[in-house]
């Protein structure tokens, strides 16, 4: 055997094993899954009800691994695994919080995304259901912002849905998810200002549903503007979407700014431009009317409330009624 035969047969040998390393390498982060998604909201048999629950303990246990994140104000949750972590692993997820029912799952570590169901801990047992409640009606809600040029001769307020049903592969069908991997599925609604009026603070947001699993799309304006378009895209279980926006005619005057949220169920959801001062929820409490001056703390005597910031930077706040309380 020459030196040149040898060298050559060790190359060989080299190569192979560089080539079956870069395989191994491949399959393994083929196979890798770096986070686990999920969205967690209240559990409830109508989707524009599925309100996001913040701040809900999940604790992912993976054989012993165990890992510890909370919910946002969007009810998104992420747990990084660690790099042993492959798909098909035995899962148990448990969400706790102290407003709702505590829930474990058996699950086994996928890339699907997980949208976890909540039962409020207050539901109304049968045998109080006609226990007397205090009526909350003629909701309203009062804010100033300082520099406005413009006369409000209204405001618009309107929801609209889009159906889909989550974790189903897209096979290169569109919609799709952006990462192409989930079928994803559009809806879309219009509001008209109406002759020589334009809308100003135009916010859109989801209010209900796995709202991380959503993107709203560019907005569409024809007539000059007085007629706008929204649409927006779902890649998992139905979603709810508000539209508000404000209608003015151009004039230099003072304006006020009321509207009413949106109510479902026991849930209230409206959203409020960038900068606001003296935010004032105005309601009919058993008759009567009462302002409640609503402070960074978002304290009220009969709804526990929360807010989150879009990414244009307007404010949605979700309110859910305390026990005692029904809306008429």
């Amino acid at each position: 055997m020459t030196k040149a035969y040898k060298i050559s047969l060790a190359m060989l040998i080299v190569l192979l094993v560089v080539a079956v390393g870069v395989g191994f390498l491949v399959h393994w982060e083929k196979h890798r899954l770096r986070a686990l998604q999920g969205a967690i909201v209240v559990l409830d048999s109508d989707p524009r009800k599925e309100l996001p629950v913040s701040g809900v303990e999940v604790t992912a246990t993976i054989g012993p691994l165990t890992e510890v994140v909370k919910s946002d104000s969007s009810g998104f949750f992420v747990i990084k695994t660690h790099p042993g972590i492959r798909r098909g692993q035995r899962l148990t997820l448990a969400f706790r919080h102290p407003n709702y029912r505590p829930l474990v799952l058996q699950e086994y570590v996928s890339d699907h995304l997980y949208v976890i169901h909540l039962l409020p801990r207050n539901a109304v047992p049968p045998e109080d259901e006609h226990k007397p409640l205090v009526r909350i009606s003629n909701v309203g809600v009062r804010y100033s912002v300082k520099t406005l040029t413009q006369a409000n001769i209204g405001s618009t307020v309107k929801t609209f849905q889009v159906e889909n049903k989550g974790n189903v592969p897209c096979r290169n069908q569109t919609p799709c998810s952006p990462d192409g991997r989930w079928k994803a599925a559009t809806g879309s609604t219009s509001i008209d200002a109406g002759p020589e009026n334009e809308f100003h603070d135009l916010r859109i947001s989801c209010i209900a549903g796995p709202c991380p699993f959503t993107r709203i799309n560019p907005i569409q304006t024809s007539k000059g503007g007085e007629v706008v378009s929204i649409s927006a895209r779902d890649w998992s279980d139905t979603a709810t979407f508000l539209v508000e926006a404000e209608v003015l005619h151009p004039m230099s005057s003072e304006i006020a700014h009321e509207f009413y949220p949106v109510i479902f169920g026991k849930g209230m959801s409206f959203t409020l431009p960038a900068a606001v001062e003296g935010v004032t929820i105005v309601a009919d409490i058993d008759g009567q009317e009462i302002f409640f001056p609503l402070g960074p703390d978002l304290f009220l005597s009969w709804a526990n409330c929360t807010s989150s910031v879009n990414p244009d930077q307007t404010k949605v706040y979700r309110c859910e009624l305390k026990p005692g309380y029904r809306f008429q």
